[in-house]
């Protein structure tokens, strides 16, 4: 890239966003901030149930700074371009996203930024999904499955470590293995632009309509 951008991370805590990230540092790209949307209450994010303990970890193990909001669903969009503002004051011109091939969420995302002079990054964008996981975890990234959707996975799955021979396993079950149709969820726990592995305990298992999700804790 020519032009030197000062970048945040749309961080989930999953798979996709982080390898998103992965690439854009391998391009040279300065990422300062991760940043995360919480529910209203803070006490989870929206994406992918984690919890503001954990969120914060990830910054100190990735070398970054943290920002995040909270909102509840009809004033998400309200909060997210505020937050965006903010990073905007901060001299950040990039934003990086995990999006692979959802065009709906992408489009949202580029009007959410467009008040700004924020640029809109995608890293994986219309790559194919095996290859896009595959690389993940061949760059040596590890995770866990978190949440399950109960009409397409069972909660057996709930902690499994993310490799290839869960890959193999959901391509024969059918399920996408990037999880794109909202099949599961993950949490990366290690890897190459991680200080150190980030350590977790497993709670119980909490179900929401018809997700399972694995309550997580910092060790």
């Amino acid at each position: 890239m020519n032009k030197e951008y000062k970048a945040f991370c749309s961080w989930s805590g999953g798979k996709d966003s982080c390898l998103a990230l992965y690439r854009a540092l391998k391009k040279g790209v300065k990422v300062e901030y991760l940043f995360t949307m919480f529910n209203e209450e803070g006490s989870r994010t929206r994406s992918h149930g984690l919890k503001p303990e954990i969120m914060k970890k990830y910054s100190e193990l990735l070398d970054m700074k943290y920002i995040h909001g909270r909102a509840k669903w009809g004033e998400y969009e309200n909060v997210f371009k505020e937050k965006m503002i903010k990073l905007e004051s901060k001299e950040i011109n990039m934003g990086i996203f995990g999006d692979i091939d959802l065009i709906e969420h992408k489009e949202w995302i580029h009007n959410a930024l467009k008040h700004t002079n924020i640029e809109v990054f995608h890293p994986l964008w219309k790559e194919k999904r095996s290859d896009v996981i595959e690389e993940f975890v061949d760059s040596g990234f590890k995770s866990i499955i978190n949440t399950v959707n109960g009409d397409k996975l069972a909660k057996k799955y709930l902690g499994r470590i993310f490799d290839k021979s869960l890959i193999k396993e959901f391509e024969e079950l059918g399920i996408d293995p990037c999880g794109e149709n909202g099949e599961f969820h993950t949490v990366v726990i290690d890897g190459p632009i991680f200080k150190e592995p980030l350590k977790l305990k497993q709670k119980e298992i909490i179900q929401i309509n018809k997700y399972w999700m694995l309550d997580l804790d910092l060790e």
